[in-house]
């Protein structure tokens, strides 16, 4: 019985001793593994847009990249209409570029444009005791040269008046018409819908020749844009732009999106105003309001019921900016 009892006893104590065993060894293999934290990432900021970083739409060519020039202005200043200060001064003279004061009824007056607010304004007003009109005009102080993309961001004055961006060389027998518009729906005085002209915007050019006169400008359909909406381009800003590419290549550009292209001897210059060397002489950038002879032979002209309301008379430009493609590094 001893013998028995004895064997038991250690049998059982042989057991359990490799069942704690075995559990202890269990333990020790495992291997505690902690996941880690996912980290939290800021989300990346879209950088701002503004307007020197609104993409240029035209094509800059192959290699080649889009250059902002220091002459484009932002009119993020004060210039008064008596006063226009050195911010101004700096990169325009606030006239026409020679002594002319303007087509038919139109007097530019330097007291006629200002910068408020933000934006370039060309106001208005009746000259006493006349039938012809006061307006602003101001010419930049440096001249551009094909090639180059220039872009302004305006809006039409709601008048019969013309609301103008335009390009012209120095001898004035080049001209390149950016935006030329006609803003208002109804003309007063000819008591005649002008909503036809409401509706589009003219994005021309000309080629002179000043002894005897002559003028050469494309007449065809797409010369005065219109878009499918029917947009009254008086209503809000929009962008308008013209890449010079060469003497016999325009582009013409709304909101970002090609609207016209004009190419080729045949369309820039069909009578060889220019012997053979087309779109091709250095010109003054020209942002003004005028009255043109053309419509106020019609009676198209505004009244002094329509002058007195100084907003629909008013031009504005909130900024022109001009690029020049140059290889990229």
């Amino acid at each position: 019985m001893m013998k028995f009892n004895t064997a038991i006893v250690f049998l059982l104590f042989y057991v359990v001793s490799c069942s704690d065993s075995n559990s202890t060894d269990k333990v020790e293999d495992e291997e505690v593994i902690e996941t880690p934290e996912t980290p939290t990432e800021e989300p990346e900021e879209e950088p701002e847009v503004t307007w020197k970083t609104i993409p240029v739409p035209a094509e800059a060519g192959e290699g080649n990249v889009w250059e902002f020039q220091n002459m484009s202005d932002s009119f993020d200043y004060e210039a008064e209409a008596t006063n226009k200060g050195a911010e101004f001064d700096a990169k325009w003279t606030d006239f026409y570029h020679n002594q002319w004061s303007g087509p038919g009824l139109t007097e530019w007056k330097r007291d006629h444009s200002l910068v408020k607010d933000g934006y370039l304004q060309m106001v208005a007003s009746r000259v006493p005791n006349s039938n012809k009109i006061h307006l602003g005009c101001i010419t930049s102080k440096e001249q551009v040269i094909y090639p180059v993309y220039i872009e302004a961001y305006v809006k039409i004055a709601n008048t019969t008046l013309a609301s103008d961006v335009w390009l012209l060389s120095s001898d004035d027998t080049q001209e390149i018409d950016i935006v030329e518009a006609y803003g208002a729906s109804y003309s007063e005085l000819a008591q005649a819908d002008q909503t036809w002209y409401a509706e589009r915007i003219h994005l021309s050019h000309h080629m002179f020749i000043r002894e005897p006169f002559q003028d050469y400008q494309p007449t065809d359909a797409g010369s005065w844009y219109k878009d499918e909406v029917g947009t009254l381009w008086r209503e809000d800003f929009h962008r308008v732009g013209v890449y010079w590419r060469d003497p016999f290549h325009l582009e013409y550009y709304i909101n970002g999106e090609l609207v016209r292209t004009t190419s080729g001897a045949e369309m820039i210059d069909p009578n060889n105003y220019a012997d053979g060397e087309g779109l091709s002489k250095p010109m003054d950038i020209i942002i003004n309001a005028e009255d043109q002879t053309w419509r106020s032979d019609k009676n198209i002209t505004p009244s002094d019921a329509e002058l007195a309301n100084k907003e629909n008379n008013t031009f504005k430009v909130d900024w022109i900016r001009i690029f020049k493609p140059v290889k990229a590094d």
